[in-house]
């Protein structure tokens, strides 16, 4: 049977092998974890290779993702669905071993990893989703959610900002069931650590409220089994455990150093590692005594096998709270959700106000909220102007996870990495509001969202100049473009009461997606729809005033601009021009639409356009062409009240007029 060493032993091999196959990748920290992971994967792991999405397995995040290949090699050995030949495709092209862990690539991989400190944040995330979730549904007797997070993290996470957010709100609410592992090798790309990084990382998270473990030798297997049990006895709180290790364990002439952090060995320090490590294995060759102890294919199954037993009585002492977990814990809707949406939108087509967007976000909230047990926002100390909280909003706090929303205090990159490890864990529809200018402090973690598919709903409110006297610090005037040239980024900046109930059941229907709902500080004017208008919302973009025959303009718009565009399309009638008026809320799912629906709204023959929205305007030009103008800012801001800056800044009736009577003159030459 082979040692504990022997068998992290194999994990550098793998780590070592695989990077020097591809030429590139980062052998130094799998080589340095290799004993820490050892000792948790084999020991403690609660998880079940065969079924990598079995719910109440432990969630491992390796935040320090660029050392991907211990991820890997941890996978392939345990028996997860990953072989030995996707280890010697390491961060080659189609393969599902990608220089950084990839969510959805990988059986096992649990988030996205890469831009430090956010699978820390993500873990703070899926830790809050388990206590969150054993608050609703255990019973006596009946732990049916009770697993814990393991992050491991390096030198670079704990720099990142976001590590500072995520860990002071996670000491906040004493998250007993997450356990940090730092790698601390005193070792980055640029060198030692100590000339630009000399915290007292333990003293540090100990003032945040978790509890530490220091001083932990990494390569020390019993040392590192004692500080496990240790953090695992802690539950009120998280833990650190601070393990002192080698960055490049193994390799005589590299090891300790920045050299062993981002690139491969060398055929020659290979060979040397070998010798140093008493590892006489060809490349990628794995003995079976190896792959036996490794194996936990059987204890996971165990670990499955038992806690299904677990749930078949829960589901026969308390069959309405173990439907509904299954429900949520698969991503389903309620059985009524359509029907209720469908009510609600009708109802403010019907009974539509005037009112900000985010306050009809706010109503949209009471009404959607009730039928959505599953839904648990907040916002990043704006909940009052955000609109996040609605009636039946109840704070989440240490001493009670029961709740449904978190008051995440000045955090905002940290609060949207965290809805991401909402969403990635399961059971939850996350949601989180910050001004939208503030998008910017947290554009990786959407980033990260949208490359993983993670369905968290980002609210921005105060979404352009007419934020007013907070002037151009807090308006928004690139930020729509920006979300919008996001891949796999829906981006909704809805017109009125309606468009925003729209928006938001898209929101909660897209659970493969990120969205971002743009809402207006200001009323704005409910718009009159008829059925089919209504309904056409949905396709992100459509007719909402028309003519009675081929328009002479095309008036496109968004959020705040549209009520523009309508008056000025009223006056323009007046003087004998026909202008159609496009609300266009979602230019992602208007793109989506097939042919004829964008011929239907905006017909090639009809040359003369204008786009108006209160955002930088190149990104409107290939809707309106090189003939069409856009009325946008290609400025900031001023400190105003709203209407004196909007018209300071052009945003007024007669301007959209005579763009649209220049536009249509200008055709009118062309044609001729």
């Amino acid at each position: 049977m082979p040692t504990r060493r022997e068998l992290a032993n194999a994990i550098r091999a793998l780590a070592m092998d695989a990077v020097q196959s591809a030429k590139s990748g980062h052998p130094g920290a799998p080589m340095g974890m290799a004993d820490i992971a050892e000792v948790l994967w084999n020991d403690y792991l609660k998880h079940n290779p065969a079924n990598p999405k079995w719910a109440d397995r432990d969630r491992f995040v390796l935040s320090n993702g660029h050392g991907s290949m211990l991820l890997y090699a941890l996978l392939h050995l345990s028996g997860y669905e990953l072989p030995m030949a996707e280890l010697r495709r390491f961060r080659q092209l189609h393969s599902r071993t990608p220089g950084h862990p990839e969510y959805g690539v990988t059986p096992g991989v649990e988030t996205t990893t890469g831009p430090l400190g956010q699978g820390l944040a993500n873990a703070v995330g899926m830790a809050i989703a388990e206590q969150a979730l054993a608050a609703r549904f255990n019973r006596p007797g009946f732990k049916i959610v009770n697993h814990h997070t393991y992050v491991f993290m390096g030198d670079g996470c704990l720099m990142e900002g976001i590590s500072h957010e995520a860990c002071s709100l996670a000491g906040t609410l004493g998250l007993g069931k997450l356990i940090g592992f730092y790698d601390d090798n005193g070792i980055s790309i640029d060198g030692e650590v100590r000339g630009w990084f000399t915290d007292d990382t333990p003293k540090r998270f100990q003032a945040y409220g978790w509890h530490v473990v220091a001083d932990v030798d990494g390569h020390d297997a019993a040392a590192v089994k004692r500080a496990i049990e240790e953090a695992r006895s802690i539950t009120d709180r998280p833990s650190l455990i601070c393990c002192k290790t080698i960055i490049g364990f193994g390799a005589p002439n590299k090891q300790g150093k920045e050299i062993a952090h981002g690139s491969a060995l060398g055929d020659v320090e290979v060979a040397a590692a070998r010798r140093q490590l008493g590892w006489e294995h060809a490349p990628f060759k794995i003995p079976q005594d190896y792959y036996k102890a490794w194996d936990a294919r059987d204890r996971g199954r165990a670990f499955e096998a038992n806690w299904e037993a677990l749930f078949a009585e829960y589901a026969r002492a308390y069959p309405e709270p173990a439907a509904e977990f299954t429900r949520r814990m698969h991503g389903g809707l309620p059985a009524d959700w359509s029907a209720h949406a469908q009510r609600f939108i009708n109802s403010v087509a019907t009974q539509g106000a005037e009112l900000a967007t985010r306050k009809a976000s706010e109503l949209a909230l009471n009404d959607l909220g009730p039928v959505l047990p599953e839904l648990i926002g907040g916002s990043a100390d704006l909940t009052g102007s955000n609109n996040t909280y609605w009636k039946g909003s109840r704070p989440i706090t240490r001493q009670d996870f029961s709740g449904n929303y978190l008051f995440y205090g000045v955090r905002e990159f940290a609060m949207s990495a965290i809805l991401n490890g909402l969403a990635l864990h399961g059971g939850f529809i996350p949601y989180g509001g910050t001004f939208l200018t503030f998008s910017d402090y947290a554009r990786n973690a959407l980033r990260l969202a949208s490359i993983m598919g993670a369905g968290s709903i980002y609210i921005y409110t105060h979404d352009s100049i007419g934020l007013g006297e907070d002037g151009p610090t807090h308006q928004a005037v690139e930020h729509l473009a920006s979300l919008r040239i996001m891949p796999n980024m829906e981006l909704w900046r809805p017109c009125d009461d309606v468009e925003t109930a729209v928006a938001w059941i898209a929101a909660i229907e897209r659970r493969h997606g990120p969205t971002s709902l743009a809402l207006s500080r200001q009323n704005l004017p409910h718009q009159p729809r008829v059925t089919a208008q209504v309904r056409d919302i949905r396709r992100g973009g459509y007719i909402l005033l028309d003519t009675d025959g081929d328009p002479d303009a095309i008036l496109i718009a968004t959020g705040s601009e549209v009520a523009l565009a309508v008056t000025a399309a009223q006056r323009l009638a007046g003087q004998g021009l026909a202008v159609r008026v496009v609300s266009m809320p979602c230019t992602g799912v208007f793109d989506a639409q097939d042919k004829e629906w964008h011929e239907y709204v905006l017909p090639q023959r009809v040359k003369a356009r204008v786009a108006v929205e209160a955002g930088v305007p190149e990104f409107w030009r290939r809707f309106v062409g090189d003939a069409g103008r856009i009325i946008g800012l290609d400025r900031y801001g001023e400190s105003a009240p709203a209407t004196d800056v909007f018209e300071y800044l052009g945003f007024t009736v007669d301007n959209v007029v005579k763009a649209v009577e220049a536009v249509v003159n200008k055709d009118k030459v062309l044609s001729a």
